[in-house]
């Protein structure tokens, strides 16, 4: 099974499309402030880009929240 399709990275981009949410900013918002396009962050939610925990790094800072918030749960 494709990376992707695992439970636990299903959770993970629930996660960063949730953070979004919270923190009141669109997408395009999101993109601006991590100097990218609107597309990077709809394809990151998405599971069609896969981000490296520096990106991770770089939304959690834009969200307010820490790593550990988009680990998934044991």
């Amino acid at each position: 099974m494709d990376n992707v399709h695992k439970a636990e990275y299903r959770q993970f981009l629930k996660r960063l499309r949730q953070a979004r949410i919270d923190s009141g900013l669109t997408q395009a918002q999101v993109a601006k402030k991590l100097r990218n396009i609107q597309t990077y962050v709809s394809k990151a939610e998405l599971g069609e880009r896969r981000l490296d925990i520096i990106e991770v790094h770089e939304f959690a800072r834009v969200y307010g929240k820490s790593l550990s918030y988009f680990l998934p749960e044991k």
